[in-house]
């Protein structure tokens, strides 16, 4: 009996040796196991765990008019969140102040109700929620500085607040919707206009910084090196003139209001270097207002119409086919080729014309005669000459979308008999309105085509890191005999012809108007049995001395005619108008007198340090009678600029009247005002009048001295 006790016991030790000695292996094997089989897998989730490379976002460049002013600019707006599990926010803290927070949450967003923020607050914190969104949009940098007033928000250490901020930068256009086609935008990674375009030097470089994640889901940077910083993105000075553009702009939306069109674009461009001064894309709302939704002066690639008669004349001159002086007999204004009539406006017809006669009139029955009798059977030599004039090509622009021009061969599918006569008063062919610009601008350039630039410069921090310079397509189109006299055809058809009521006693238009039916894809050009019509004026001024070219296309009027000359025309007179009238090449003794006055020291109230900056800069003489005061007054005595100080009190509004508009937003919005503003340069009137107590979230609305 002792003899098997003791074997009991004996196989009882072996069993747990032989367990423990597996045991120890098995331990060891996972040990091992984890080290070298699944060890950097496991250091790495681990790693990913803990700590992460946040990115630091770069600020994107600003887009810029050709004076430095924003045409669009990033502005930071703030997320806010709280961490209702904060290792510092106690349930004694918490329940301390979430009524008054609520309260503060309910009147600044006015979204919920303070019971309905509080109930929140506290699901939230019950569901151990880290990331609580307060309210129900973004804010703006002093509706930040406010909501840190707040109960709980108000503690500077967030450990305690839970106040958590999340920069994001919003793109703003300062100028609203003036160009925006144009200026683009960016989304995702792509865009279109020059915001695309030119995104690689926009977007900036991003840094990175180590952070490391809390227990609460929070992130803290670490270490002690520094994080790597950011490199914003480069400004974009671009080609357009914001006066003008402000002009063409109302100039377009009015006629488009008045003749009930459908839509309408309107571009100037330097003659010279390419550079497009302004740019206009209106489109009809359901409404019935205008807006800019469509790029159609890049984009929309349509049949010319009569704008592209020029083609045909250059290339009968080019050829020798033609002198100005030959005449060609209109009839009754009808001329049949095959099964198609082609007939001019004019009821009765126009007769025995010359042929520059025939282009100024605009008879369609002339230039279809005079290429019918010189190229009939030869249709390639004309199509050749509208391929030297780059007409069958892309501009090559720099930002996307631009519609592809089309030139029928002859050896096209659809080519029939009377594609030739039909290409000659610009149907069977499509132009977008930039390129058929570019064209007649290459007229006014003696020859030289070159290519529309929206952009001049690169800048960092105000410094030039690129400069564009103008690109040349095309040296000469076509014979210097044949431009003096194409352009002399131009200057008559504003004197004598179709555009007769554009002229004006002080400087000379050259031109072409243009007024094509609009074909509807399978309906034809008789949508519903009704026919539409693209009305257009194309040509450049002074006609002497071509400085600026400009095109005006309205789709689709509806009220008050449809003729390029009635439509389009008056839109173009009144941009030349204004051009002519505001520059001072123009005018050198103009000029020559504002020179002798340059020296009187003139100058606007605004923020002190930046007003004696520019004193100092341009080196003139003022008094300095401000004390400590920030903001001052300037009034000029004599030769002399006096400072006094401008009086600002925290709880009224302040005078911001004569003030930059830059100065008065800050004093304005700082003070908790809302500001609407309208038009530029200094403040003239405000709304709110000067020293009455501030009510926070009040607007307040500014008219500037330049409507």
């Amino acid at each position: 009996m002792a003899t098997d006790q003791k074997q009991y016991a004996l196989n009882t030790v072996r069993f747990f040796l032989v367990f423990f000695v597996l045991l120890t292996f098995g331990v060891i094997a996972r040990i091992l196991w984890l080290q070298y089989v699944e060890g950097d897998a496991l250091r790495s989730a681990s790693n990913a765990r803990a700590y992460m490379e946040k990115e630091i976002p770069a600020s994107r460049g600003n887009i810029l008019a050709d004076d430095g002013r924003f045409l669009a600019t990033s502005m930071p707006r703030y997320n806010i969140r709280m961490d209702l599990v904060a290792r510092g926010l106690t349930d004694t803290l918490f329940r301390k102040n979430v009524n008054s927070l609520a309260l503060c949450l309910s009147r600044f967003f006015k979204d919920h109700s303070q019971a309905e923020y509080r109930q929140k607050l506290i699901e939230q914190r019950s569901l151990r929620n880290s990331s609580y969104r307060l309210g129900s949009r973004l804010i703006n940098y002093f509706e930040l500085k406010e909501l840190k007033t707040f109960p709980l928000l108000c503690i500077e250490d967030t450990n305690k607040s839970g106040l958590i901020v999340e920069p994001e930068e919003r793109r703003l256009l300062p100028l609203g919707g003036l160009a925006s086609r144009t200026i683009g935008s960016i989304n995702a990674g792509s865009g279109v206009g020059i915001e695309g375009a030119y995104n690689d030097y926009l977007k900036g470089e991003p840094g990175a910084q180590i952070m490391q994640s809390t227990p609460g889901g929070r992130l803290i940077p670490v270490g002690a090196e520094d994080p790597i910083p950011a490199r914003d993105g480069y400004d974009l000075k671009t080609t357009i003139d914001i006066n003008l553009q402000d002009v063409v702009s109302r100039a377009l939306s009015e006629q488009l209001m008045r003749h009930e069109a459908e839509h309408g674009t309107v571009v100037v461009m330097e003659v010279k270097s390419g550079e497009i001064k302004a740019i206009a894309n209106l489109t009809r709302t359901e409404a019935g207002d205008y807006t800019e939704q469509y790029n159609y002066a890049v984009g929309m690639s349509s049949e010319p119409g009569s704008t592209f008669k020029l083609a045909a004349l250059i290339a009968l001159l080019e050829d020798g086919k033609v002198s100005l002086e030959d005449t060609v007999d209109t009839k009754d204004g009808r001329y049949r080729v095959y099964d198609q009539v082609i007939t001019d406006t004019k009821p009765e017809g126009h007769g025995v014309l010359t042929v520059q006669q025939v282009w100024e009139v605009s008879s369609n029955v002339g230039v279809a005669k005079l290429m019918m009798k010189h190229y009939q059977g030869h249709a390639e030599d004309f199509i050749a000459h509208l391929h030297a004039m780059h007409l069958d090509r892309k501009l090559g622009l720099s930002i996307e979308g631009e519609g592809i021009p089309y030139i029928k061969s002859t050896q096209d599918t659809f080519w029939s008999g009377v594609s030739l006569p039909m290409m000659s008063i610009g149907y069977e062919v499509k132009q977008t309105p930039l390129q058929v610009l570019a064209f007649y601008n290459a007229i006014a350039n003696d020859g030289c085509m070159v290519r529309p630039r929206l952009v001049n410069e690169i800048l960092h921090h105000g410094q030039v890191m690129r400069r564009f310079k103008t690109e040349v397509i095309d040296p000469s189109i076509c014979s210097r005999e044949t431009i003096k006299q194409v352009k002399q055809v131009l200057q008559g058809v504003v004197k004598s012809g179709t555009a007769r009521n554009l002229q004006t006693a002080v400087y000379s238009i050259a031109g072409k108007t243009g007024t094509a039916q609009i074909a509807r894809g399978k309906e034809g050009y008789r949508n519903g049995g009704k026919t539409e019509y693209q009305a257009s004026f194309v040509g450049y001024f002074p006609a002497d001395e071509p400085r600026y070219s400009c095109i005006v296309v309205v789709n689709s009027p509806t009220q008050s005619g449809y003729y390029g000359n009635v439509v389009a025309g008056p839109i173009f007179r009144e941009i030349a108008e204004k051009v002519y009238a505001t520059r001072s090449e123009w005018f050198p003794w103009y000029e020559a007198e504002t020179q002798a006055v340059a020296h009187l020291p003139m100058s606007k109230s605004g923020a002190k340090q930046a007003l004696l900056k520019a004193f100092d800069i341009l080196d003139l003489d003022y008094v300095d009678e401000s004390g400590a005061a920030q903001w001052v007054n300037t009034t000029r005595q004599g030769d002399k600029i006096v400072v006094t100080p401008h009086p600002i009190v925290a709880t009224h509004v302040p005078n911001v009247v004569g003030f930059p508009l830059s100065d008065a937003l800050f004093l304005l919005e700082n003070s908790g005002l809302k500001v609407s503003f309208r038009g530029r340069g200094s403040v003239k009137r405000q709304s709110i009048a000067p020293g009455r107590p501030v009510v926070k979230g009040s607007r307040i609305i500014l008219e500037m001295s330049v409507p």
